[in-house]
């Protein structure tokens, strides 16, 4: 090949980007999510370990790329994080672990969000290696509870959404500063 010949293969492969899903720990989620008509793109992942065990692997999807929590959570804008299990967790403890986050991110929460939490934790159930729990803000409407696929209710407004949020990306996540960082895509 002629050198402009190589020179012009390097620069297709310069500036055209792949569509590639994001994979890890042998989960793959798609780059773009389609909620209500508007395209969300996979902001990062993170694997949550507990111990030495996987858990889950958690997907973020925004509107656009952000890798700032504190824009992210004061946003009034859709979100969505999926939740790809890769062992069986015990309702019980997925809720623990929601009460925790509420806790530790946000210790002045009000009685309404306590309740919300509670209506949280009265959805939730047994989930094993491979099925799904994913969360969906949208402004004006709260946040949509997916179980296995199967729509389990709306919650709360901004604030409730904030907190859950929180659980993941906020000043003390529950899995981690290396999980807050890999959802951030950092």
């Amino acid at each position: 090949m002629t050198r402009h010949a190589l020179l012009g293969l390097f620069l297709v492969f310069l500036f055209v980007t792949p569509v590639v899903a994001g994979t890890l720990a042998g989960v793959t989620l798609p780059d773009t999510l389609d909620i209500n008509g508007q395209q969300m793109v996979l902001n990062g992942l993170a694997l949550r370990k507990k111990v030495i065990f996987k858990v889950y692997v958690a997907g973020l999807y925004l509107p656009a790329k952000e890798n700032n929590s504190e824009k992210i959570l004061a946003a009034d804008g859709p979100r969505c994080t999926v939740m790809h299990f890769v062992r069986s967790v015990d309702a019980g403890k997925i809720n623990e672990a929601w009460f925790d986050g509420l806790e530790a991110n946000t210790p002045d929460h009000s009685p309404e969000l306590k309740k919300q939490f509670d209506t949280l934790a009265s959805l939730m159930e047994d989930l094993k290696d491979g099925e799904k729990l994913v969360f969906t803000y949208q402004p004006g409407v709260g946040t949509e509870v997916k179980i296995k696929g199967t729509i389990k209710g709306t919650l709360g407004d901004k604030a409730f959404a904030d907190a859950l949020f929180s659980c993941w990306i906020g000043k003390k996540p529950g899995p981690g500063e290396k999980f807050k960082k890999g959802l951030l895509g950092l």
